[in-house]
């Protein structure tokens, strides 16, 4: 829609969508300066300035505001990825992307652990189809990868996809508590060993 001045105009909706995407950025900020323990959906509000209302808009809880902020961040991370070939270079660029940001990775950490207790069921969803997918995409690229090589295996690429998640996921927790861990490193080796 254009105003009578020729400028356009986004409405409402445009603004809205806007507002969500500015509190799923500064929630990630509060994360890192608070802790997740310091993150009750009063306190993002108060951190980011917009009321526990405005946020109850956007989204129904805590647990859905912080899984929507790894949903978004996801998304990101697959856009940045773009034509990266290969199982272990897309890897390797999402650890160097994760290591800058240390916030995102505790986020991702604690809300995994939580998601595994009743009552959290946004994360455990989140978490149970990020993991059925990721699954299914790295057995689908490995298999693409023997393909194109001309190799055959009789490995279950499903169960080594599962053991690369497992990987990637430990060393993180590793690297959280101790920064000297290479989690590309340590990927690097792993795509060796396989």
């Amino acid at each position: 829609m254009t105003s009578t001045d020729g400028s356009s105009s986004r409405g409402p909706y445009a603004k809205g969508v806007q507002r969500r995407q500015e509190i799923l950025d500064q929630t990630l900020e509060v994360v890192a300066s608070r802790g997740i323990d310091g993150t009750s959906l009063r306190a993002i509000g108060e951190a980011i300035g917009v009321s526990h209302a405005a946020l109850r808009h956007y989204f129904s809880s805590r647990e859905a505001l912080l899984v929507e902020v790894l949903r978004e961040r996801d998304e990101a991370s697959n856009r940045a990825l773009g034509d990266t070939a290969g199982v272990f270079a897309r890897l390797e660029f999402v650890a160097h992307r994760n290591v800058v940001e240390p916030a995102l990775v505790t986020l991702y950490t604690t809300l995994l652990g939580t998601s595994v207790e009743p009552g959290n069921e946004t994360a455990r969803s989140y978490f149970a189809g990020r993991f059925a997918t990721a699954r299914a995409e790295l057995a689908g690229q490995l298999r693409d990868e023997l393909t194109a090589s001309g190799r055959h295996s009789d490995v279950d690429l499903d169960q080594v996809a599962s053991l690369i998640i497992a990987a990637f996921d430990g060393l993180q927790v590793q690297w959280l508590l101790d920064r000297d861990v290479d989690i590309a490193g340590t990927l690097r080796l792993l795509e060796r060993v396989l």
